[in-house]
């Protein structure tokens, strides 16, 4: 059951770290990167149903408008601090040990603990909860630089696509990280995923394209 309290608190002290500098532009150019070429719709993971199953409400929106973040100094600047303030406060922990049960459990950090995919979810909802549009906060299945299966957050820009990866505190390009894309969100509706591909550092364009499921 989610514990509403904890979270409640744990959230509250990540938040005022987080955006105590919100109107703090940065004094680095504004990175550019490209666009993912996305295919057709495929399975959806095993974990965001059951996510969506204990968490209705954060699934049930229809359909939705494709939208990207509009990359300014202070989006930038605000992505950055939540990646690095939701790296450093969650403890990693396998999903086997957390949750007990090798099948795939995605959830917000009820406890302060989780794996990649709660590192991703809560750095989506931490963003939506500041007004960055869910259409452009994609998750995405990757396989990582060891083979293994790995969830990070796609930010589609207006500057092209970036990672939040509770493996590294910087944000990269989507294809600056060497990870094997596998599947991600569409942007009409988060309950439809769409191929990648399945190839390493995987073909890109240059201008924006909407992901429709």
């Amino acid at each position: 059951m989610f514990k509403s309290i904890a979270f409640a608190a744990f959230g509250a002290a990540l938040f005022g770290a987080a955006f105590a500098s919100f109107g703090q532009a940065s004094e680095t150019a504004l990175p550019k990167s490209s666009y993912a070429a996305v295919g057709a719709a495929t399975s959806v993971p095993y974990g965001w149903v059951d996510f969506c199953g204990r968490r209705p409400e954060e699934c049930n929106l229809g359909q939705l408008k494709p939208l990207d973040v509009r990359l300014t100094k202070a989006s930038w600047s605000q992505l950055n601090r939540v990646n690095r303030q939701v790296n450093g406060a969650i403890e990693p922990i396998t999903n086997l040990a957390h949750w007990g049960t090798t099948l795939d459990h995605w959830d917000y950090p009820v406890d302060g603990k989780g794996d990649c995919k709660v590192y991703a979810l809560y750095k989506r909802k931490m963003l939506i909860d500041a007004g960055f549009p869910r259409q452009a906060l994609l998750m995405t299945v990757v396989r990582d630089l060891e083979g293994e299966g790995h969830a990070i957050l796609t930010v589609k820009t207006d500057r092209g696509e970036f990672v939040l990866d509770n493996l590294s505190d910087e944000i990269r390009p989507w294809d600056a990280t060497g990870y094997t894309y596998l599947k991600r969100q569409a942007q009409n509706d988060p309950n439809v995923w769409l191929d990648l591909g399945g190839v390493r550092n995987a073909p890109s364009v240059a201008s924006a394209q909407t992901d429709g499921g």
